[in-house]
């Protein structure tokens, strides 16, 4: 499974991991996070091309895909 999504390019970022006890005393230190994104697998039907595609999104763009229609989204993101 990607770790990219197709339509918005999130994908996972470091995140800091300190906690107050750390901030406070310069000691302790506890760490780099890798924070994922959301991302899911879903089958999309396009009913301009009557197919249907899988793509591995986020949960952002799958909003989009819901405000703007899936033709035009994934049209403006190069995978039709």
């Amino acid at each position: 499974m990607a770790k990219v999504c197709a339509i918005t390019q999130k994908s996972s970022k470091m995140g800091g991991g300190y906690s107050n006890r750390t901030r406070a005393t310069q000691f302790n230190p506890t760490g780099m996070v890798r924070k994922y994104a959301n991302l899911q697998k879903k089958k999309i039907y396009i009913p301009e091309l009557k197919k249907t595609i899988n793509l591995v999104i986020s949960t952002r763009g799958l909003k989009t895909i819901q405000k703007h229609g899936a033709f035009k989204t994934l049209k403006k993101a190069g995978l039709i």
